[in-house]
């Protein structure tokens, strides 16, 4: 049986199309990464690892959703809902597939700062992408390095002050009364760099009782008391007044009309109300040359009211936390090591309380009230040192404890107070072959694991409302072989192959009304490929592609709801392929490194393409894989000296393919299906002038 089924044809095709290019003198960016870390070229770290930088971003797209832009990094997906109430589905080779709402099994940071709580839950929305400077996404046996719940680690940085300080903003429209602005000031007064952004987003939806409201603010003020020390100090904000819930739709809905709202939607008013808020600080003092420390602290609160169709859910959650670090390069022998040791604590803790509804407001007392808490304390030390002239090796290991507890004030149906705690020590080990300077093969190993959220424990098994300590941590093995290869500098193709056996994989056991149910499988294998290529046809061509595929299924039989998930079936909520590929133009040389991003015109075509989706354990509900192609041009213009005035519009889905762009997994009245929109246009602007 052959689990990289076309890997061999694409990689062939890909190589034969560098082959064939003139040999001038281009470059690609060499982004620098610290997602291991520690800042180094991201094709000298030993993992899979891939940066998406400002102006990719920008171009991707009116900066609301991070599929816009992630989308070409291989072996992440993110599957758009349409559905803000429900946030995007993340996966990361397969990892936080099973997400009825927001990310699990995946850890976020953003400017250092963990966007995780403890327990495993972030959200996508909380990336600011109109300031971000990049995304890095590191996949594989190094990501454990992060922690409870790390099958791959996001991390957004939010981008550096300019010398000179400039004023921005943005205004894009769309499809379906899209609407989105941003306004941005950025500069450095003396010593200290500043970057305040405020944007909005609103839309009426693709479906019908969909219309969402939101506004965001990120901000941060840098500067260094001295020559050593660098402080930064960040403030976000996240408001969303309004986010209807169209929520799912069975199949025989999605073939009547893909635009409607699920059942009960529009008549029980289903919605969801968040507010959060961030700030935090990071402290680099550099003791020497060739030592430092990193310190961090950060606090933030987050409010959450959502009405499901039954009953209403209010979440008002606080949570905090603090980090050290200490880097150091040193020798072993005559051999240069690098390495890091830290610590990490954290802790949230939400008032959860629930009651009635009639027609879309709260009615009657509530009938649950508590306290849940969930805290790590972690420790952590990697180091890599060059074990021979072209050998390097790295090692490493992380200690966690987390403990998640509730304690119930409503006691009219028993009492629901109970609390778990799980540990574990987790190793990683890898090589890498530095085999010519073009050339760079390593091999991966890692343990990880990832307990449930307090979410995932808030329902038993039978869907009771009370907290569930039954649930095991899910542990996992991860084997990863990878290679990168710079045939010229104008040229670069990324390759890895993993397996991943985990055992108590954490499984949605019934989800119904908004409320969902987790479960143990006894074990699951991810078997895949992923490839990324990209390169200059030209000096005003460029060729970006990104593939992946993989068979994640259960390995043994079990029950779940009275119905057998025989081994052998698919995981649900994961396409089995992806495919990204673009195309670009630009009137300037991509490859003249004075060029100033956003200006002269720009045109390019983008193709993508996702497999077969399994919606249930029992894979007797799954939606058919699509294909599609978007088309994006620009005009910029210099204005008032070294500003710009950029004109964008995109249009996606221009063969009006019908699809379902994401499932709701195991849902209990299959209403497993999202639709994804037809054909939609969005139109732009952007002006950037100096101060």
């Amino acid at each position: 049986m052959n689990r990289f089924p076309g890997v061999r044809t694409t990689l062939a095709l890909l190589v034969a199309g560098l082959g064939a290019v003139p040999a001038w003198a281009q470059t690609l960016d060499d982004v620098v990464i610290s997602a291991s870390r520690a800042q180094q070229r991201s094709f000298d770290a030993p993992a899979a690892i891939e940066s998406v930088d400002r102006e990719t971003l920008q171009s991707a797209g009116p900066q609301v959703n991070l599929s816009e832009s992630l989308n070409r990094v291989p072996g992440l997906t993110i599957l758009n809902r349409q559905n803000y109430a429900q946030d995007l589905q993340v996966s990361i080779r397969g990892f936080g597939a099973r997400s009825a709402f927001g990310i699990r099994g995946i850890r976020l940071l953003i400017d250092g700062i963990p966007a995780t709580t403890p327990d495993g839950q972030g959200q996508g929305s909380s990336v600011s992408l109109t300031s971000a400077e990049r995304i890095e996404v590191l996949r594989g046996p190094l990501a454990l390095m992060y922690g409870n719940s790390a099958g791959g680690v996001i991390q957004a940085f939010t981008r550096e002050a300019p010398e000179v300080p400039e004023f921005g903003a943005q205004f894009y429209t769309g499809s379906y009364d899209m609407r989105r602005t941003d306004w941005q000031v950025a500069g450095r007064v003396g010593g200290v760099g500043l970057v305040a952004d405020y944007s909005t987003f609103d839309t009426n939806g693709f479906r019908d009782h969909s219309t969402t409201e939101r506004k965001q603010f990120n901000s941060k003020v840098s500067f260094g008391p001295d020559a050593h020390t660098r402080v930064n100090l960040v403030f976000n904000h996240f408001d969303m007044p309004l986010a209807q819930d169209p929520v799912g739709l069975t199949a025989a809905q999605l073939a009547k009309d893909a635009t409607q709202a699920g059942t009960s939607a529009q008549s029980a008013r289903l919605r969801k109300i968040t507010s959060q808020s961030q700030a935090g600080t990071s402290v680099t003092h550099a003791l020497d040359a060739s030592r430092s420390v990193t310190a961090r602290l950060y606090y933030g609160k987050r409010d959450n009211l959502q009405y499901l169709p039954t009953n209403w859910v209010g979440l008002n959650r606080d949570y905090y936390g603090a980090g050290l670090q200490y880097n150091a390069q040193a020798r072993w022998g005559s051999r240069p090591v690098n390495w890091v040791a830290g610590y990490e604590y954290d802790y949230s803790k939400e008032r959860r309380q629930s009651g009635g509804v009639s027609g879309g407001e709260k009615t009657g007392a509530p009938t649950r009230n508590e306290d849940n808490s969930a805290q790590n304390s972690d420790a952590f030390a990697q180091a890599t040192v060059l074990a021979a002239d072209r050998l390097s090796a790295t090692a490493g290991l992380r200690a966690s404890s987390v403990r998640i507890a509730s304690e119930d004030y409503f006691l009219g149906n028993g009492n629901g107070s109970g609390d778990v705690s799980y540990s574990a020590a987790n190793p990683v080990l890898g090589l890498t072959w530095h085999t010519l300077d073009t050339l760079n093969l390593y091999a991966n190993y890692g343990r990880g694991f990832e307990t449930p959220t307090l979410v995932e424990v808030a329902y038993t098994g039978t869907g009771a409302p009370n907290f569930n300590p039954n649930i095991n941590a899910a542990r996992s093995q991860h084997y990863e072989l990878g290679a990168k290869w710079a045939p010229e500098a104008r040229s670069r193709v990324d390759f890895t192959v993993y397996r991943i056996t985990t055992t108590d994989e954490i499984v949605v056991a019934v989800s119904s009304g908004g409320s969902t149910a987790y479960k143990n499988a006894p074990g699951t294998t991810r078997t895949g490929w992923e490839l990324a290529g990209r390169t200059l046809l030209s000096p005003n061509w460029r060729g970006t592609l990104s593939a992946s595929a993989i068979e994640a299924q259960f390995s043994e039989t079990f029950v779940t709801n009275g119905v057998a998930v025989n081994s052998g079936n698919r995981l649900p909520g994961i396409p089995q392929h992806f495919l990204f590929t673009e195309l670009l133009w630009s009137a300037q040389a991509l490859d003249n490194a004075g060029r100033k991003p956003g200006l002269g015109t720009q045109a390019g075509a983008e193709v993508v393409s996702a497999g077969k989706l399994y919606a249930n354990d029992s894979n007797t509900a799954s939606a058919e894989g699509y294909t599609t192609l978007n088309l994006k041009a620009s005009q910029g213009w210099p204005v008032a000296g070294k500003g710009s005035l950029t004109a964008y519009g995109r249009l996606d889905n221009v063969t009006d393919q019908r699809y379902v762009g994401s499932v709701i997994v195991n849902q209990a009245a299959s209403q497993f299906y999202e639709p994804a929109p037809g054909f939609n246009w969005t139109l732009g602007v952007r002006l950037s002038v100096p101060l």
